[in-house]
């Protein structure tokens, strides 16, 4: 059990929903700035000297990458924004579950925005066929890492407990 500030040894709902913000606000630190990093990349592509040299069919992919990327970053800055305006409101639960939400799909995102910069890059280095290869072995190692390792591991413990040496 996981001790509450009055030191009983018993955390309250509300300790609960403030670990679990604490927690979701270190998780999006992190990917917030890379996905922010990587989308202020994708925005200078178009104004690369090889950008004209580009298929129709990989400004395409370009395109949807770049949605992605914005889409992903909207995510994943959402629950600062969710605070900024219910400040003080006492919706913490909320907070913490939208934030979750907006945080998988964040990550969802952002597995697609990477595994399609991935695919563009050997689209346009060695072509189509090792592109969609690409694209596949991406798009699976991040499921894979993403969300296939913490299910498998997810029926080993029980929840909030702390761990043991």
């Amino acid at each position: 059990m996981t001790a509450g500030p009055s030191g009983t040894g018993a955390e309250t709902a509300s300790d609960r929903i403030t670990r679990n913000w604490n927690e979701l606000l270190q998780e999006l630190r992190v990917t917030q700035t890379g996905s922010q990093i990587l989308a202020g990349f994708l925005l200078t592509v178009p104004f690369s000297t090889r950008y004209d040299e580009l298929s129709a069919a990989q400004v395409r992919v370009y395109l949807a990458i770049i949605s992605c990327s914005v889409l992903s970053t909207g995510c994943l800055v959402a629950p600062v924004a969710f605070h900024r305006v219910l400040f003080r409101q006492r919706q913490r639960p909320w907070l913490v579950e939208a934030a979750n939400r907006a945080a998988r799909v964040g990550l969802g995102l952002l597995a697609l925005t990477v595994s399609g910069v991935l695919s563009l890059v050997f689209d346009v280095t060695v072509g189509r066929a090792p592109a969609l290869v690409a694209l596949a072995v991406g798009l699976a190692f991040l499921l894979g890492l993403w969300v296939v390792v913490p299910l498998l591991h997810r029926g080993d413990s029980e929840q909030d407990e702390p761990l043991r040496p």
